[in-house]
């Protein structure tokens, strides 16, 4: 197919837009799948319902879409009717709606991106209209690794790769006819924004949050930067794959440890999934227990003066602490080696510097560790345990040691099992069913074996939760330690050793290396330009070839000195852009005071569940700093969170293929690595009950399933073909109809096109079928008649439905509610304009460039957009329907559906009129009708004389 579409693309037809307009839907997707995806074979012919559709296509559009929504496109930025006023109007309620800054990459939008973005535009629409002040701005994250590294590759400066790509997504984006104030874009790249980060670092600075310290990094010598955990895989990095190790530097670090119980205790009075909460709370990690310490011991069992300080949560388990553990990269470590250990304690530091604590700490992996050749004292039974060395324990959590309890730790139980460690019951489990003396019990239970003469502690018999508490007791009588409460949560590594990102406002004096805050006024320290980008090998940052830009004085004092090279993480920007919205211009401030307290806090942010954890912690850390110092008056950020699901790839048909070739279903393989893998193109699969199989062979079952787009597997849907395609408004509406908005769905060609086929039913019922030449009338067919009930409950009940759905973002139900109005006004004979106008108000926050357009063709010589969105009317939603029996001659013949208090004429009438009724009726002389309203209508005909029959078979 990719050959052939090739061979093809000459010769189809082009709008003057040079759009495709005449090729079927389906094969253009397929064609262009093709197109970009080399290595998957996409082979099958024309299906004949394919044919059809290609043949109406062929012959007229659905309707103009591509003119229209260019139209109106236009008009929304020449007339700038989505711009919110920079002074605020207090008389009106306020919605602050907020998508998760995207970080403009070079690859544009995926059909996927547009997912979250149309659900906050329908909700920005939907406000509008209900009078409130809408703020829904769109900027750009556009610091980073990814624009740095292809600078490098290709000698392109950063600046350009960003301006470029940012100019892609913004045109992609306006292409979508999403109503954001474009007046307040920002780009965390320009120094008129990081001005402000930069602003913000040295209030957190003077507060004493930021500091410098000697910590261990993901350190990448090709990448010539440290790495986040997250942005490291089995011991590589994430981008290009090199090799990542272990390495101690001088970082910057942010002390978000001060604000953890903040951070835990207000997650309580948001509005966010509990999931995420529930993810922060575990990352944050408080934890109640005791931090104890074990004295070191010699050869002969002789206390060294040393002691090793551990924590743990289970101090009720200290007579069970059968060994030690200290991460590897422990300060005492090295004291404690013996030199029989010490290659071997050498060579496993070595491999633990190359994983990232993800890795170390990854519950499934096998535990693995080595003996260090030292022993410390149990302080509560005198006994003498080894210490170990393991990488499952980290340095940066609690002490960076731990008491193992092997009888009642999973981790201590394997590592005690593999490596032959004693392991001591220490706590009984209350119900015997729980007793499984092959597994360690890890609850709570009554504390046995655990008493000692010597250190006069006795917890046996004891609940755990009374022998913590007495043994917390002991440790701080004793000396030999203390209740503490811990997090895992650890300071923020605050900088990144590259160019493109934010530089820090400081310098270090020449003759004592002593910090320095620069002073506000000199503010933005911009970014001096760069030629060489490459790591320098050193571990110096590449801002340390700036050499005239990195020596500078001292503005007070003028000495001599020197600016940090390390740069501010990609997260620094992303932290506070929020509040830059509300006052994007302002030269002098952060943000106007009486604007932060108009818009404070964001009403709704929506973004993917990826960033549940670090972009949402540290912007609530960094938005507690600013409230601390007056700058904001809430104590959240965002108020409401919502995470939109993934949009998968479409759905992929495999099927098996033995060593010889030979096709097998996929219910009869046994092992999978054994076959050969082969994609099969959707024409040649058909369904059968709950499985695929191929059409031309029902035996071979296949694999069907989706996976997310990535270029990798070719599985990638441009918007912008689905645009040219089908229509921006068609894109917005079936991403949203495809299902609940926070649940992953699977992309479908055949599923956009019934949307838009809707669409073009909407637009014929209300502008009327094209003219002979394809063109439309200028106005609409709709009526000034009145309305009549029906047509005024079946309105009502859809602005009632629709509002009710907005509200609760069941944007798909919302759409069905519009589709069954459609098509109960496809039955009318006319259809009034006031019926008519009301509904494309409906439709206009989902599908707003075909609204825009029948507003105006319904006489309107002004955008839509702040017309008030229609109010459901109770009168209109009582059902007030009866069903009334129906009988001839006393005998029950069917039912009608009559209204409450319908008149005897009305109601024969409509029995006259009935599909079923009417063959006892017509043609009939009726003598006289009963009818008690809500119970019944009999009707008496005449009684004809019928002539007998004559048996045929006598003729």
């Amino acid at each position: 197919m990719q050959k052939n579409a090739q061979l093809l693309l000459p010769e189809l037809p082009w709008s003057p837009r040079g759009r495709l307009h005449s090729i079927s839907p389906r094969l253009h997707m397929l064609r262009l799948k093709s197109r970009r995806c080399g290595r998957v074979r996409c082979i099958g012919g024309v299906r004949p319902q394919e044919k059809q559709v290609q043949e109406k296509q062929e012959g007229k559009r659905v309707y103009p879409f591509d003119e229209i929504e260019s139209k109106w496109q236009r008009y929304w930025e020449e007339h700038k009717t989505f711009r919110t006023p920079d002074e605020v109007d207090t008389s009106k309620p306020k919605f602050y709606c907020l998508d998760m800054f995207p970080y403009p990459s070079g690859a544009g939008l995926h059909v996927g991106h547009p997912l979250g973005y149309t659900a906050t535009d329908i909700l920005s629409r939907f406000k509008r209209m209900k009078g409130f002040n809408v703020l829904h701005p769109m900027g750009w994250d556009a610091f980073g690794l990814p624009a740095e590294q292809y600078a490098i590759e290709t000698g392109t400066h950063p600046k350009i790769t960003t301006m470029c790509n940012i100019e892609r997504f913004r045109s992609q984006l306006k292409s979508l006819g999403f109503s954001y104030d474009w007046d307040r874009e920002i780009s965390t790249t320009e120094p008129d924004y990081y001005k402000w980060t930069q602003w913000i670092f040295l209030q957190i600075l003077k507060k004493g949050l930021a500091y410098q310290a000697e910590v261990p990094v993901n350190w990448c010598p090709a990448l010539g930067t440290v790495l986040a955990n997250e942005e490291v895989v089995d011991g590589v990095s994430e981008r290009g794959g090199y090799p990542v190790i272990r390495k101690p530097m001088r970082q910057w670090m942010l002390r978000i440890t001060a604000y953890a119980d903040r951070l835990l205790d207000d997650l309580d009075d948001l509005d966010w999934p509990e999931s995420i909460k529930e993810m922060q709370r575990n990352w944050i990690g408080r934890s109640e227990g005791a931090e104890l310490e074990f004295p070191i011991v010699g050869n002969h069992e002789q206390d060294q003066g040393v002691k090793l300080s551990v924590y743990t949560t289970r101090p009720d388990t200290i007579f069970g602490a059968t060994y030690l553990v200290v991460a590897p990269e422990h300060q005492l470590l090295p004291s404690l080696i013996s030199e029989d250990q010490r290659k071997s304690v050498d060579e496993y530091c070595e491999i633990a510097a190359r994983k990232s604590d993800l890795e170390r700490t990854e519950l499934q992996k096998e535990k693995t560790g080595v003996f260090s050749g030292s022993y410390a004292r149990n302080p509560a039974n005198g006994e003498v345990i080894p210490i170990w060395v393991a990488d499952y324990v980290l340095g940066s959590y609690g002490t960076g040691a731990i008491m193992a309890v092997p009888a009642h730790d999973s981790r201590d139980y394997e590592f005690a099992l593999k490596y032959q460690i004693p392991i001591v019951q220490v706590v009984a489990p209350a119900s015997k069913s729980c007793d499984d003396s092959n597994e360690p019990y890890t609850g709570d239970g009554l504390i046995v074996n655990s008493s000692n003469s010597s250190s006069e502690l006795n917890i046996n018999g004891l609940s755990s939760k009374q022998a913590a508490s007495e043994v917390i007791d002991w440790l701080e009588k004793a000396g030999f330690g203390k209740g503490k409460v811990n997090y895992k949560l650890r300071d923020w590594l605050f900088a990144r050793q590259r160019y493109w990102g934010e530089p820090f406002p400081v310098i270090f004096l020449d003759e004592t290396d002593e910090i320095v805050p620069l002073p506000e006024d000199e503010l933005p320290i911009t970014l001096p330009e760069l030629a060489d980008f490459t790591p320098t090998g050193t571990g110096e940052p590449p801002l340390a070839k700036a050499v005239s830009w990195v020596k500078t004085v001292d503005p007070a004092s003028g000495k001599p000195a020197k600016r940090e090279t390390s740069t501010m993480p990609q997260w620094a920007g992303s932290c506070w852009y929020y509040l830059r919205f509300m006052d994007p211009e302002n030269p002098n401030a952060l943000v106007d005071k009486r604007k932060e307290m108009y818009w404070s806090p964001v009403d709704v942010y929506v973004g993917g569940a990826e960033h549940s954890v670090l972009h949402l912690l540290y912007a609530r850390f960094w938005h507690k700093v600013l409230y601390d110092i007056g700058i904001v008056s809430t104590k959240e950020p965002f108020q409401c969170l919502i995470n939109q699901g993934l949009i998968l790839g479409e759905v992929e048909y495999m099927a098996y293929r033995d060593k010889d070739g030979r096709l097998v279903s996929a219910d009869a393989i046994d092992k999978v690595a054994e076959h050969l893998q082969e994609r099969i193109p959707p024409e040649n699969v058909t369904k059968d009950g709950d499985s695929y199989v191929l059409r031309e062979d029902p035996s071979i079952r296949l694999i069907a399933r989706s996976y997310k787009m990535s270029k990798s597997r070719g599985n990638v849907v441009n918007p912008d073909d689905v645009v040219d395609e089908y229509g921006a408004d068609s894109l917005r509406l079936y991403e949203m109809f495809m299902g609940p908005l926070r649940d992953s769905k699977t992309w479908s060609t055949g599923g956009i096109e019934g949307v838009h086929r809707f669409l073009g039913r909407v637009w014929r019922l209300i502008v009327g079928p094209p003219l002979p030449n394809g063109a439309y009338n200028d106005g609409t067919i709709a009526t000034d008649d009145e309305p009549t009930l029906e047509q005024l409950r079946t309105l009502h009940k859809c602005i009632q439905k629709v509002t009710e759905e907005i509200e609760d973002t069941r944007f798909n139900t919302g759409i069905s509610a519009m589709m069954e109005f459609t098509n109960a006004a496809y039955k009318w004979e006319k259809h009034p304009k006031s019926i008519i106008k009301e509904f494309v108000l409906l439709l206009s926050p989902f599908a707003p460039h075909i609204a825009e357009e029948l507003w105006s063709r319904l006489g309107h010589t002004a955008s839509l957009s702040y017309e008030s969105f229609p109010e459901a009317k109770d009168e209109y939603l009582r059902d007030t329907s009866v069903v009334l029996p129906v009988q001839i001659n006393g005998k029950t013949r069917g039912t009608i559906l009559v209204e409450e208090g319908c008149s005897e004429e009305d109601a024969f009438r409509m029995a006259s009129s009935d599909e079923k009724l009417a063959k006892y009726i017509l043609d009939q002389t009726v003598k006289k009708t009963i009818y008690v309203p809500r119970k019944i209508l009999n009707v008496i005909l005449e009684q004809q004389k019928v002539a007998p029959e004559v048996n045929s078979k006598f003729m």
